[in-house]
């Protein structure tokens, strides 16, 4: 039996190890514990730096600590609004640990009234160089861009851990629910506070209203607040709070 655990555990390491050499460079050396039955394997891999650093200001791996969950970074690829990878390396998807525990409590509640779905996240924690990124690149007078992207010089509240932008999908397809917009859509149609409005003119429909209040319905439940110009958008924390209790993620 010993002898089958240690294969496994053999083709578990070359598995990782094969991803690492794929995907990371300039990368930090980690140790972790793989447990396989009643024995426990010490493995080294590698994180890339961006995430150390995201793992050292005491942030967790949303997947880590709700099962089910699905993630797309969409600033790790071009499908974003300005068509760059911004992230790299990274792919999973950091918050803080109390914030985590919120978005389990309204997975949770999400799965108690809608068995099929899941959450699809988007983006978690966003570090403050990153932001400035979006910020020069977003297309928007001075005066516009903060009703879509934080001023990256006072600070937004991805850049503390503390905000989540995600959709739904379905937990056995992977396809997401249709929500009117895609992610990153800056116009009325995305705006909650347009909903009605956008409904009279045709933009938007009652299936995406629905869709987008079963969303708010599992958020609101975890304790979180969504904001007017973005269905995707949900805050843990207002800024004040988020100040006092984190530090900004540089």
């Amino acid at each position: 039996m010993k002898n089958i655990s240690f294969i496994f555990f053999l083709l578990i390491f070359i598995s990782c190890e094969s991803k690492i050499n794929e995907k990371t460079s300039n990368g930090v050396e980690i140790d972790d514990l793989v447990s396989i039955g009643d024995e426990q394997f010490k493995i080294r891999y590698e994180v890339s730096e961006l995430e150390q650093k995201i793992i050292d200001a005491g942030l967790v791996d949303v997947e880590v600590v709700i099962p089910g969950i699905f993630v797309d970074l969409k600033y790790s690829t071009t499908d974003n609004f300005f068509g760059k990878d911004v992230y790299g390396d990274l792919t999973r998807c950091y918050v803080q640990p109390e914030v985590a525990e919120m978005l389990k409590k309204a997975h949770e509640k999400l799965k108690e009234e809608y068995p099929d779905l899941t959450f699809l996240v988007y983006d978690g924690v966003r570090p403050q160089s990153v932001q400035q990124i979006l910020w020069d690149e977003l297309d928007k007078p001075d005066s516009v861009k903060p009703l879509y992207v934080a001023d990256p010089k006072v600070g937004g509240l991805h850049n503390f851990g503390v905000a989540v932008d995600l959709t739904l999908a379905n937990q056995k397809t992977g396809i997401t629910l249709d929500m009117g917009t895609p992610f990153d859509f800056f116009g009325y149609p995305a705006y909650p506070d347009r909903e009605a409005q956008m409904l009279l003119e045709g933009n938007i429909t009652k299936e995406h209203i629905l869709n987008r209040e079963i969303l708010r319905m599992a958020m609101k439940h975890g304790g979180f607040t969504g904001i007017g110009s973005e269905w995707w958008h949900f805050n843990a924390f207002t800024r004040k709070v988020a100040g006092e209790k984190f530090a900004m993620v540089r």
